[in-house]
């Protein structure tokens, strides 16, 4: 029902390798999976193969890649905030190698999710028609101690074990709370601006509230990750305006880990990708 083929392409000198998933009754909206670092193509417990091979089956193209730097490809890695290009790159091959495809969905796990909003903010990328975002990395030092402490500290709190273990002197007062402290002050700090330029979680935010691209927020229920995105955006006015949009869908997969590492967590995965590809963006 499809097939797969190896490509190579340029991203300034290096070589790139991507595969492609070809329907034979290929529809006209792609998919382009964008790879979280440090990982290549393949994806944790193989999850982007799965995922490209179930999509292909019900007719949608889909392309994985490495970055430079990353599994089969040439160069220098680079982080998520410095992709653009490679990204830019995939999608241009990956339609050239599609000649009926109209429109790219960028899919995305982690810093990968991040790094697509990242992408259409710099480039507003016509070409695109909705997102995909699991997971999205929105870390800094004030979100990480704001959900330590609420998901963490706060439990830790109400445990009798710990308690016992302060009266009986098994656990020093200064231990107990010294973590506790520490992020409360890490919770008030904000990360200075370099030339006034917006900070990543900034941009993500933008392009998301510029766009009127349908967009699926998929969340892990047991994710330190994804506790942090919600907690961003239960403290920012504008991630809420935004995720309240009609057309942005979230779905919580309850006890799901980071990198749905099982069968049945990536399964859903798929299902829950391949029904808002058919409800949202078409054929």
């Amino acid at each position: 029902m499809f097939s797969e083929q190896a490509v190579t392409f340029s991203c300034a000198s290096d070589q790139l390798l991507g595969i492609i998933a070809h329907p034979e009754q290929a529809k006209r909206t792609g998919i382009l999976i964008i790879v979280g670092g440090p990982q290549y193509r393949t994806g944790s417990h193989r999850q982007f193969l799965y995922l490209a091979r179930t999509l292909a089956i019900s007719g949608y193209p889909v392309m994985r890649f490495d970055y430079r730097g990353m599994g089969d490809s040439t160069g220098k890695l680079h982080n998520f905030e410095a992709v653009n290009a490679d990204i830019a790159a995939a999608i241009d091959t990956f339609m050239a190698a599609c000649p009926k495809l109209e429109h790219v969905v960028l899919w995305g796990l982690c810093d990968a999710a991040s790094a697509s909003l990242l992408y259409f903010h710099a480039h507003k990328d016509e070409r695109l028609s909705g997102f995909v975002l699991l997971n999205p990395w929105v870390r800094s030092v004030a979100t990480l101690a704001r959900t330590q402490i609420k998901h963490y500290y706060v439990r830790r709190l109400l445990q009798a074990e710990f308690w016992r273990k302060i009266l009986s002197g098994k656990l020093g007062v200064g231990r107990a709370f010294g973590g506790l402290l520490g992020n409360l002050n890490r919770v008030r700090q904000t990360a200075r601006p370099v030339d006034n330029e917006l900070s990543f979680q900034e941009k993500m935010r933008c392009a998301l509230a510029e766009t009127e691209l349908p967009a699926l927020l998929i969340l892990s229920g047991d994710d330190y990750t994804a506790k942090e995105f919600i907690e961003t955006m239960r403290m920012d006015s504008v991630w809420q305006d935004v995720i309240a949009q009609k057309r942005v869908t979230v779905h919580e997969i309850s006890g799901a880990d980071h990198t749905f590492s099982s069968g049945e967590m990536r399964g859903e995965v798929q299902n829950i990708t391949r029904q808002w590809l058919e409800a949202k963006v078409g054929p």
